[in-house]
């Protein structure tokens, strides 16, 4: 009598799944931290063990997602670079039709801009198609974070730090941050944050404008918008 073969089952599609949330946690703790985390502190935030954590890291050090310094600490390293591209790839992609929108909506331009370093860089620029005037700026321009409503904001949607200044408060608690002659002389900017953590970089929608008015009126359309491009993010 032939024996039957014995029933292969199919891999499990959870399998490794564990280890690999445990990376990205762990990547997550590292790049949020502000100074990077040592093994024993990483294994401490995430709450796992001290061997575990290592072997984490290293791996993450292997694909360049984080590098050890000389002091031991982990930090955030090139390979991130090419995520942060791709995130903002979709985060452009899901703005784009909210900005549309909202520029015709207001007859001013919408900026979605995002922080890189210490700039508050135009990663989307969105004209209105009718009206007589109005101010335009173009994608890729950037200015310090520190100055202007978009700054302010960006800042806002990160969780709050220690000694942070009262306008980046301010914006967090208003919703929106407001400002006159900071970047531009004589322009009214008005900015509303895009949570970090729905964006997946410190973000923001932004309008510059002449027009006292404008600045005023436009609050809601903004707010409005950010919630659109949060949910379509989400």
């Amino acid at each position: 009598m032939t024996a039957e073969p014995a029933e292969t089952k199919p891999a499990s599609r959870t399998a490794g799944s564990q280890t690999l949330a445990r990376g990205l946690e762990v990547l997550r703790a590292v790049t949020a931290a502000r100074d990077g985390l040592t093994v024993a502190e990483a294994a401490e935030r995430i709450g796992i063990h001290r061997t575990i954590a290592y072997r984490t890291l290293n791996t993450l050090a292997d694909a360049h997602m984080v590098h050890r310094g000389e002091d031991g600490r982990y930090r955030g390293s090139t390979g991130l670079l090419s995520l942060a591209s791709a995130a903002h790839q979709s985060l452009r992609a899901a703005a784009l039709p909210v900005l549309t929108d909202t520029a015709d909506r207001l007859g001013a331009t919408v900026a979605l801009i995002v922080r890189e370093g210490n700039d508050a860089v135009a990663l989307a620029v969105v004209s209105p198609t009718s009206g007589t005037y109005h101010v335009g700026f173009s994608e890729g321009s950037r200015h310090p974070l520190g100055r202007g409503a978009a700054g302010h904001a960006i800042m806002a949607s990160s969780p709050a730090l220690p000694g942070e200044p009262e306008s980046v408060s301010k914006a967090r608690r208003d919703g929106y941050a407001e400002t006159f002659g900071e970047v531009e002389p004589n322009m009214y900017g008005l900015a509303v944050p895009v949570p970090e953590k729905v964006a997946g970089v410190p973000a923001c929608l932004n309008i510059i404008t002449v027009r006292q008015d404008l600045a005023t009126t436009a609050v809601e359309p903004l707010l409005e918008a950010a919630a659109r491009i949060t949910a379509r993010l989400a």
